[in-house]
């Protein structure tokens, strides 16, 4: 059986594993990749990437049912949702391969395959089941990622109740859809698929939909899309999930027990690590909660074997793994790192309007005991939201009042999660309200909401 020889050699070619193998080739260590699917992992295939491309279209169609508005007429407006999911699929397809080219440019070995550790510095690699080859490495890093989980006594069928994969690939729009979770993904698709008529109703055991962000945003949000004519039921607790024609979900309401029937139920309640099966017990490598335990520099307990990305754990985010994988890298080279700042992470969500959020909530700060000044500036405000038609939210700054610390924003509208990354630079170099009060931004645009929200905190807001 052959064996080769690397530097480092990377399990799993997702955001976090693929990054890291690049940062490695381009630091002059010799790197493979061992991955079973496509590379580019979940978020290329079947997440971050392929979903967005579902949801501009979402937002177009959207957009064509209002054309009148906008004094443009037309007729017999219709869609091909094959040909929605088609466009999707063709998007990932493209990136996908544009990592293979990346591979070859940075002479990164692809081995296709399962991967499993052999002991210190080896991987297996099974094809069909069967052993084929053994790569040894100096420093094998685990980036196997995680997969959708599911509620006790729930199983994922993939036909009635399905995961985000197989809702990406429904042949035509059910009539109707009860999404379990209101995180990220149960709300992006909750707003592609009410978009195409589909009678979507979301239910979430937490107070509000997006249980992670600002509950004034959250709150916004939520109306806005019960207005589109989503159901949502927050502070509910499904109970059970049964299956014959139609899906019945039953669910403990605050106003007491509901019986809720849909199509498809399409469970978002999270992700956990995939962490089996890829010869972490045999090893002794410590894991909890689903996910792989890791120190500072992504270093199992066990010498030489690193973790990065949604295999250890929260936050689940494709940018956190990619981060990840460039800062384990650096520092397996020997390389003087900060590490990831975890306290300026963004998080986004993609249905319109936008949800895009730094730092702290507003709840969170006052935990902390900040005395806080907080602004806030409305698109409606906004010549450049007036003009393009997009006035719903706003954007919220938190600020301590004592420093004038940033220390949380939180933004709902159209590209929030663009803007978002204004902030994000802000914050790391530590600027203060009036830093970016003074910061000139140009007119017109939405990030001019930014500095408005930062001067409404010191009473110097110009248009509200």
């Amino acid at each position: 059986m052959p064996e080769k020889t690397f530097d480092i050699a990377v399990l799993g070619g997702g955001p976090g594993g693929y990054v890291a193998a690049i940062r490695a080739a381009q630091l002059g260590l010799k790197t493979v990749v061992v991955e079973r699917e496509r590379l580019g992992g979940i978020c290329l295939n079947w997440g971050c990437i392929p979903t967005k491309a579902l949801l501009k279209n979402a937002e177009i169609y959207t957009l064509f049912k209002h054309a009148t508005d906008w004094g443009i007429s037309h007729e017999n407006l219709h869609f091909d949702f094959a040909k929605v999911i088609k466009r999707s699929r063709d998007v990932a397809d493209r990136l996908s391969k544009g990592v293979e080219y990346l591979f070859r440019k940075n002479k990164i070995k692809h081995i296709s395959g399962s991967g499993k550790l052999a002991g210190p510095g080896a991987l297996e690699v099974f094809r069909d089941g069967t052993r084929a080859e053994v790569v040894r490495a100096k420093v094998v890093i685990i980036a196997t990622g995680g997969r959708p989980r599911s509620i006790p006594g729930v199983k994922i069928d993939g036909k009635q109740v399905i995961s985000s994969t197989e809702a990406m690939l429904l042949p035509e729009p059910p009539k109707s859809m009860v999404i379990i979770g209101a995180g990220a993904i149960g709300i992006e698709f909750a707003y592609f698929y009410n978009a195409f008529g589909t009678k979507v109703t979301v239910v979430e055991m937490m107070p509000t939909i997006l249980p992670n962000e600002d509950s004034e945003i959250s709150k916004m949000l939520e109306g806005i899309l019960k207005k589109s004519g989503i159901d949502i039921y927050t502070e509910s607790k499904v109970e059970s999930v049964s299956s014959s024609n139609e899906v019945l979900v039953s669910v403990t309401t605050k106003d007491g027990r509901k019986d809720i029937t849909g199509n498809v139920t399409l469970m978002a309640v999270g992700v956990q690590g995939n962490i089996e099966n890829i010869g972490l017990e045999e090893l002794g490598v410590e894991t909890a909660k689903r996910y792989l335990k890791v120190d500072d520099r992504y270093r199992t307990n066990v010498e030489g074997i690193y973790g990065i990305g949604d295999v250890i754990g929260p936050p689940l985010l494709a940018h956190v793994a990619s981060a990840e994988g460039i800062m384990c890298v650096e520092a397996i080279a020997g390389l003087e790192i900060d590490g990831v700042n975890y306290d300026n992470i963004p998080a986004c969500t993609y249905c319109q309007p936008q949800v895009a959020s730094i730092g702290l909530t507003e709840a969170k700060a006052r935990d902390q005991g900040h005395e806080l000044k907080i602004g806030r500036f409305p698109f409606r405000a906004s010549g450049k939201s007036i003009a393009i038609g997009e006035t719903e939210g706003l954007v919220k700054l938190i600020f301590d009042a004592k420093y004038s610390e940033l220390l949380g924003a939180h933004i709902l509208g159209s590209e929030a999660t663009e803007m978002i990354a204004e902030i994000g630079v802000a914050k790391a170099l530590e600027a203060t309200a009036h830093q970016i009060i003074k910061t000139v931004h140009a007119h017109p645009t939405l990030a001019e909401s930014v500095m408005e929200a930062a001067a409404d905190a010191y009473e110097e807001a110009i248009h509200i």
